[in-house]
């Protein structure tokens, strides 16, 4: 019997740190610092800029996230790689921070790894699906901030 190789420490930790929050509640989610940024450009929240921000990426995080799945499905790699790319900024910006981190990994991962092969492929899928959980989560306390503002 083969034993999987073991993955890399950054990336269990990604995992595991989004799945134990799956509701999003954990406040480490969010960066409060990116959120005070955010927050000072509308001080008095008349303009509910926070709000709109973050609707804006939870519009853009669903508009994307099947094109995702499908260019995963399909093997294209240049398609998650321009996927990957879109949302590292953005949830850079609104304190997604560790949806940006992975983001950005698996971006350098498919520009460095001009050959794919089984061992590169497992990889990308298990980056993937952490991708997947952060965005679960991050989406999740989006949610709870957005309902906590309204």
């Amino acid at each position: 019997m083969l034993s999987q190789p073991p993955r890399p420490r950054a990336l269990v930790d990604a995992t595991e740190a989004t799945v134990s929050s799956p509701s999003g509640a954990c406040p480490s989610v969010l960066d409060a610092a990116a959120l005070a940024r955010l927050t000072e450009l509308d001080p008095k929240g008349e303009s509910r800029l926070l709000e709109r921000v973050m609707q804006a990426f939870q519009s853009s995080l669903a508009r994307l996230r099947p094109q995702l799945e499908a260019a995963r499905r399909d093997g294209d790699r240049a398609a998650i790689r321009m996927v990957v790319h879109t949302v590292k900024s953005s949830s850079a910006s609104i304190g997604a921070t560790l949806v940006s981190q992975l983001c950005g990994q698996i971006e350098t991962a498919i520009r460095d790894g001009a050959d794919a092969d089984a061992d590169a492929d497992a990889d990308l899928n298990a980056s993937l699906t952490a991708l997947n959980h952060a965005f679960d989560a991050a989406s999740g306390a989006i949610d709870a901030l957005l309902k906590a503002r309204a």
